[in-house]
């Protein structure tokens, strides 16, 4: 193909300049403009040259060739806007199907909070792309000026109102619970406008208060296959409950873990797992509701070891619980991390669990006042071992880490074990080993 355009470009070139050739000789003979002519002599035959005035001659042949030149430039300027002709055409070629990044977009469920600018300046600032990442707020109790926030965003943000802003009716010793069925309500149809209205595969849930680290998106965007593929995951959450400065290994970014435990707080949802969870959603405590056996079905999140999410919202329906004494030390990741283009197959749940149990169980076992007086001997991990779960308590809260148990699962936990920093070592407070499952009764 190529050596056929260069032939013919090499024709066409020696046709233009054989035809200016020919011109140049034909308008040597003519007489100079406006001199007619002299009866019977033809335009073809060649005359001699005027004498009398040479400059004069020269110079209007030369006007008379630029023009005929101009002509013979804008017919070959013609014939090459034209040489797509000769080439073949490429109907026939199959197409090339490029595969497209999935949309993941981010559902911010707000209500009467105008700080919910602080959380969108944040996504928005992060944010590697509009499309892939719609944003969309969904904002229940009709509160003007948090409305007004939102509005200034423009078609930066997707702003839904949801429309049943009337009390609910609720026994009378839940009353003071009001709140929390208005939250269960509105996550009920928040989600149903993204799944259901707007047809999308999945979601990133993120409530008004929370403040997202820079590898926000790549995080969820490097897990999602895998949360597609593995059926014993049902989430992904950006959030380490015991994610405090100095619980954590601040070399370990890029550490991520399987939990039994649902984390929320920044948390990815795909249509399937709501599809099973919409006709039975809770009137209300949605998020305790997700920690019972019955939703968790054995099922795993993952959770990072330093948070993706930060909340700075100490007024709420909680009226502040935990946040004075763990919510607001919580360190947020600052470094970036390419995580989609990290190998993360050791999360898949077979290959995970038995590297998990092996470093567990063969770390040395520890006692707690060496452990909370800072003297263990050697780098770690260490493993601290409780028995009950008034043991799991005692150690939990005297150590500084989160104490309460949901369905029997402690929070952060995996397989029972909680995994923690405590003065710079690898703390693993972990039940006897051959544990096989939760005990409910433990709340």
């Amino acid at each position: 193909m190529l050596r056929k355009r260069s032939s013919l470009i090499l024709c066409g070139t020696f046709l233009f300049i054989t035809w200016n050739a020919i011109l140049v000789l034909l308008l040597w003979g003519r007489p100079p403009p406006g001199q007619p002519a002299e009866p019977g002599q033809h335009h073809n035959q060649v005359v001699e040259r005027p004498t009398n005035d040479v400059v004069g001659d020269v110079l209007r042949m030369a006007d008379t060739f630029e023009a005929e030149l101009q002509l013979q430039k804008e017919i070959l300027m013609q014939i090459q806007s034209h040489q797509s002709l000769w080439e073949p055409s490429n109907k026939n070629k199959p197409k090339v199907v490029v595969p497209h990044d999935p949309v993941i977009p981010i559902l911010v469920i707000a209500c009467n909070r105008v700080t919910v600018r602080r959380c969108l300046d944040k996504l928005l600032q992060h944010r590697p792309s509009a499309e892939l990442y719609p944003v969309i707020v969904s904002q229940d109790c009709g509160h003007a000026e948090t409305a007004e926030v939102i509005r200034s965003y423009g078609n930066q943000v997707t702003h839904l109102k949801q429309p049943d802003l009337s009390d609910i009716a609720v026994r009378p010793e839940h009353k003071k619970f009001q709140g929390y069925y208005k939250i269960s309500r509105h996550y009920r149809w928040a989600l149903n406008q993204v799944f259901k209205t707007l047809s999308h595969s999945s979601v990133v849930i993120v409530e008004d208060d929370l403040e997202v680290a820079p590898d926000f998106f790549e995080y969820f965007r490097a897990l999602l296959p895998l949360l597609k593929s593995d059926p014993s995951l049902w989430c992904a959450s950006a959030w380490n409950d015991n994610g405090r400065d100095g619980y954590v290994d601040p070399g370990k970014a890029n550490l991520l873990y399987r939990t039994d435990f649902f984390p929320g707080l920044g948390w990815m949802l795909l249509r399937e797992v709501w599809e099973e969870l919409e006709p039975k959603w809770p009137a209300s405590f949605w998020d305790d509701w997700m920690r019972q056996p019955e939703q968790r079905r054995n099922r795993a999140c993952i959770r990072p070891e330093i948070s993706r999410t930060l909340t700075f919202g100490r007024q709420g329906v909680s009226l502040g619980q935990f946040f004075d004494k763990y919510l607001r030390y919580i360190k947020l990741n600052t470094e970036f991390v390419p995580f989609t283009k990290l190998d993360l197959s050791y999360l898949k749940e077979e290959t995970y669990r038995d590297f998990f149990e092996k470093e567990v169980y063969s770390a040395p076992v520890v006692k707690y006042e060496d452990v909370k007086q800072g003297q263990l001997k050697g780098p770690g991990p260490f493993r601290l071992q409780y028995s009950s779960k008034d043991s799991f308590k005692m150690l939990a809260k005297n150590l500084g880490v989160m104490d309460d148990l949901k369905s029997g699962v402690p929070r952060t936990g995996y397989r029972g074990v909680v995994s923690f920093i405590s003065r710079g070592r690898r703390i693993f407070l972990a039940p006897p080993p051959g544990w096989t499952q939760y005990d409910p009764t433990w709340s």
